[in-house]
């Protein structure tokens, strides 16, 4: 019986999927999966249970009142999940936090199959997950328990969901906890985590697209672009990947497999060091040229610490681009362990 996997993203960060039967309702296939979605009169009158569809196809039908969903709002993307069918996988935006509809995050753990040092810069940690492990959107972060430092770290997948092998790309902090534990850890060990997590990931691709990629920020852009090659793409996507020290540069072989399998994708590495010997120089805003801006009709998406995208959004405000979408994620490396 053909059924489609619907992502619950919650205004909270957590996601949930649930299966969904060719014929079924989204409300009642959460339901069934004992998550509370909000509704009232479940017969699309009142529209307590709209939401927004970022993603796939679906019916709504005709059983529904124009004060529950007006023709502006579904064409906004906005549904009713009392009366939405899916006709593929999806992606809802539920507009309430997941404790409010009695879910939360899962809870798994991973062994440790492989852990790869790239210099002083990085680490790729992989891990075995379990059969029924979490599905997560490309782009999402996960929660990792450190063993023995009753503390966790939040990283990016960097891997392909639904697979039995769940990577992630680590930057090493001199002390850091993780950095530490990474440093004497052995194979087969096992791992804790909760998720995923996070606002930030790959949306329907209607627009070209420019990925903004900053350090170990690298991460999440190698899950979407591995989403990208497996279900293909019509659109242009180009990449900047900028770092501070030529050693930083990590896995730009991977992006060059990329640019084989996925049509229309392109990168370009940047080096911010004055001292280096690298083609391009500066920041990624010194290379952000205009026909990967397409007038303002790109969606952007950026994953790297704060001082860069707040630089972007400075170049964004100076030039007087507006794209048709700006996604972004932050993150700060954590300090070291205390002694």
């Amino acid at each position: 019986m053909t059924s489609y996997r619907i992502a619950l993203n919650f205004e909270d960060g957590v996601t949930r999927f649930v299966e969904c039967g060719a014929n079924e309702k989204v409300l009642d296939a959460a339901f069934r999966n004992r998550i509370n979605l909000p509704m009232d009169c479940s017969d699309g009158v009142c529209g307590t249970c709209k939401c927004r569809a970022e993603s796939g196809t679906y019916d709504l039908g005709e059983d529904y009142i124009e004060d529950a969903l007006t023709e502006d709002e579904a064409e906004q993307g906005l549904v009713l999940t009392c009366q939405m069918i899916p006709k593929s996988d999806c992606v809802v935006a539920v507009p309430m936090s997941s404790a409010a509809c009695k879910t939360g995050l899962a809870k798994f753990s991973g062994k440790v199959s492989e852990i790869v040092r790239y210099s002083d810069a990085a680490y790729e940690l992989a891990l075995e997950v379990p059969a029924d492990a979490p599905a997560f959107l490309p782009g999402q972060y996960v929660n990792i328990d450190v063993p023995g430092g009753g503390q966790h770290r939040s990283y990016s997948f960097s891997s392909h969901s639904g697979e039995r092998r769940m990577s992630f790309l680590i930057k090493h902090v001199p002390g850091g906890l993780m950095s530490t534990w990474l440093a004497g850890a052995t194979l087969d060990g096992s791992l804790d985590m909760t998720g995923p997590l996070g606002s930030f990931y790959l949306r329907a691709v209607t627009k070209p697209i420019l990925m903004l990629a900053g350090g170990t920020g690298l991460a999440p852009f190698l899950s979407m672009l591995e989403s990208l090659a497996r279900s293909g793409v019509s659109q242009p996507v180009h990449m900047l990947y900028g770092v501070t020290r030529d050693q930083d540069l990590v896995m730009v072989e991977r992006l060059e497999e990329y640019a084989q399998r996925i049509p229309g994708f392109t990168y370009v590495t940047v080096v911010a060091d004055p001292a280096t010997a690298h083609p391009q120089k500066g920041y990624v805003t010194d290379h952000m040229l205009p026909e990967v801006l397409h007038d303002g009709g790109v969606d952007v998406y950026l994953c790297g610490p704060p001082p860069m995208v707040d630089a972007v959004q400075k170049y964004f405000k100076t030039a007087g681009i507006e794209p048709a979408s700006f996604h972004y994620e932050k993150f700060t490396p954590s300090q070291p362990a205390a002694a």
